[in-house]
Parts: structure tokens; C-alpha cells; sequence
């Protein structure tokens, strides 16, 4: 919660790198981070490492409309594995980065969330509407998509 106070007051950030990596900050701690990153409303580049923080389904829902309000975003780094955001979590995440029409480069690291075949499926559909990106770089590994 306080991380994303501090965040919050840093409204001119163009660049932001969070590496937060295996902190169990689950899906109240990627909320009260999210409502701090979408204060900074200058963001173009956005690298947010949250691996193995328990985060799941809701928490992802968060990051989603976090994503979303980032309007200006070029770069998205996101590495979300281990988390557990299921198919849905999949899903909203895909409709966050449809929202990115500046963004250019994105990489999306969701290995061991347990998104399925139709998860991937929205994710594949909800990137395909990125027709900015000149860079992409996908990690799916061990999720079961078949």
C-alpha cells in the first residue's frame, strides 16, 4: 500500500522499473500498486517484474485496468510468472494491452499461470489489435494450453 502512495506522488515518471520478484504481495498488494502506477500519467516505458507474488486471478483484473489508463505507454514489460491468473486472468490482461495504442515493444511473461488454451487464445486476439508493436516477445511455457 505504501509503495503505491510513493509511486502515486511521482507524477512526471516517464520510466518506470519495479522489480518486485517473489514477495507474496498477492492481489491487494498488485491493487494499491496499480491505483499508484496509474497516477503516473507521463508513463512510456513500464517494467514491472512481479514473479511468484500470488497475485491470481483478481490481481491481474487490477494490473489489466492499470494497463489500460497507461495511455501513453510505448514499452510493457510484464512478468507475471507463477502467479495463478488462470484463462480470466488471461483475458483481462488481453483487453488491458488492446487499450496500448502507442505501445511498440511488449513482453509478456506469464510461464506456470495455468492460462489454458483459451487464455492464450484472447491473449493472441487482444495483442493482433497492437498494430503499433515492432517487437514482441511471448513466454507461455507450462500453462497448459495444448
Amino acid at each position: 500500500m505504501h509503495l503505491g502512495k510513493g509511486i502515486a506522488k511521482c507524477v512526471t515518471l516517464t520510466s518506470l522499473n519495479l522489480n518486485l520478484y517473489d514477495n507474496c504481495i498477492g492481489e491487494n498488494g498488485a491493487k494499491y500498486l496499480g491505483d499508484g502506477i496509474t497516477k503516473c500519467i507521463n508513463l512510456t516505458s513500464l517494467n514491472l517484474n512481479l514473479k511468484t507474488n500470488k497475485i491470481g486471478e483478481n490481481g491481474a483484473k487490477h494490473l489489466e485496468e492499470v494497463i489500460a489508463k497507461c495511455i501513453n505507454l510505448i514499452f510493457l514489460n510484464l512478468d507475471l510468472s507463477v502467479n495463478c491468473i488462470g484463462e480470466n486472468g488471461a483475458k483481462y490482461l488481453g483487453e488491458g494491452i488492446a487499450k496500448c495504442v502507442t505501445l511498440t515493444s511488449l513482453n509478456l511473461n506469464l510461464r506456470f499461470n495455468s492460462i489454458g488454451q483459451n487464455g492464450a487464445m484472447h491473449l493472441g486476439e487482444r495483442i493482433a489489435k497492437c498494430v503499433t508493436l515492432t517487437s514482441l516477445n511471448l513466454i507461455f511455457s507450462d500453462n497448459s494450453i495444448g
